[in-house]
């Protein structure tokens, strides 16, 4: 058996994939906002260019990075070092 026939990656629960599908979320509305929303800001006056396409489509293009960034470099976790944690029990004071 191989040294790492014990191990497993976080997946899914890989804080870098709960990042990048939350700012995938906020991306998707602000890009559909810039281009079906009006271009008026707060205050009523017109803004230059269009803010939320623009920052709809870097919060994508990050989104797309963090998940990249998991994907290429998962989080291994070591199965014995679980065990023996539990075997320890919860940290003195708790």
């Amino acid at each position: 058996m191989s040294e790492h026939d014990n191990r497993h990656t976080a997946g899914a629960f890989d804080v870098r994939t709960f990042i990048a599908a939350l700012m995938g979320v906020f991306g998707v509305v602000l890009v559909l906002t810039g281009i079906f929303g009006g271009n008026e800001t707060t205050i009523g006056t017109k803004a230059d260019g269009n803010p939320n396409l623009w920052v709809g489509i870097a919060l994508l293009v990050f989104a797309a990075v963090m998940q990249g960034w998991a994907m290429a470099r998962p989080t291994i976790v070591d199965e014995e070092q679980l065990a023996r944690d539990e075997q320890e029990g919860p940290p003195a004071g708790h």
